[in-house]
C-alpha cells in the first residue's frame, strides 16, 4: 500500500527554482502531459494512477499524482501549518498523495495565470503551475489564492532514463491533451473518474490494454 501522507510540516523546498533553469524543452519531452500507469504496474504506489508530468529533461523527470486522495483533508493540514481556513467549502477538500518521494513536503498544483506572484512557482510553457512555497496557502486561507488547485504532499521522480525504460516496458502510457482538458480533468473530474477519462482521449477502452511489455 502507498505510505501514508505526513501532515506534520509544509517545507519550503527550493525545487520549483532550480527546476526551472533546467528544463529544456525538445520534441520528445513529456513535461506538461499525463501518464497512465497500465494494468501491469505493479509498484503499488502507482498501481491505476494518472500523473502529471511537470518536468523531463535528460536528468530526469518529475510529476504529481492527481487521482488519490487521502484520508487528510485541507482543514487539518492548515491546522497544522498554523493556518486558519474558513472558506467552507474548501475546508473537506482533500490532500492528494503526490507520489512516494518526500511525502512531508506539500505541493500546490493549480491553474495558470494566477495573477499574484509565489516566491517558489514553477510555470509549465503551455500547461499549469506547480507551486512549493507556502505563501500559495496563505493566499488560499485569505480567500485570494487560486481559484482552482489540487494540494500533494510528495511527488514522483525518476532518474536520468528511467522513465523512458518504464514506458518502453509498458509501465506507462503517455497521454498529451489540451490546458483545457486537464484542467477539466483535474479540477472538474471526481478523483475516481480521473483514470477512465484520461483514458478516453486515446480513444479506447482500458479493458483492453495489455499489461505484457512490447508495442503493437
Amino acid at each position: 500500500m502507498a505510505k501514508k501522507a505526513s501532515t506534520a510540516v509544509y517545507q519550503t523546498p527550493d525545487l520549483a527554482s532550480s527546476l526551472e533553469s533546467s528544463i529544456s524543452y525538445s520534441a520528445d519531452h513529456l513535461a506538461n502531459q499525463f501518464l497512465i500507469a497500465m494494468p501491469g504496474m505493479v509498484d503499488p504506489n502507482f498501481a491505476g494512477s494518472v500523473i502529471y508530468l511537470f518536468e523531463h529533461t535528460e536528468r530526469g523527470a518529475m510529476g504529481l499524482v492527481v487521482n488519490r486522495p487521502t484520508e487528510v483533508d485541507l482543514a487539518t493540514l492548515f491546522e497544522k501549518i498554523d493556518l486558519k481556513l474558513e472558506i467552507a467549502p474548501l475546508l473537506g477538500q482533500p490532500v492528494y498523495f503526490g507520489g512516494p518521494v518526500q511525502i512531508e513536503r506539500g505541493f500546490v498544483l493549480h491553474e495558470p495565470n494566477v495573477e499574484a506572484p509565489y516566491s517558489s512557482s514553477l510555470a509549465v510553457p503551455g500547461g499549469l503551475t506547480m507551486t512549493t512555497s507556502k505563501d500559495v496557502l496563505e493566499a488560499v486561507a485569505a480567500g485570494s489564492g487560486p481559484q482552482k488547485f489540487l494540494m500533494t504532499l510528495g511527488y514522483a521522480g525518476w532518474s536520468a532514463g528511467q522513465l523512458e525504460e518504464e514506458i518502453t516496458l509498458n509501465g506507462w502510457i503517455n497521454v498529451p491533451l489540451t490546458q483545457q482538458q486537464m484542467i477539466d480533468i483535474i479540477f472538474e473530474t471526481p478523483s475516481g473518474q480521473r483514470y477512465e477519462r484520461t483514458m478516453s482521449y486515446l480513444g479506447f477502452d482500458p479493458s483492453h490494454l495489455s499489461g505484457q511489455a512490447g508495442h503493437a
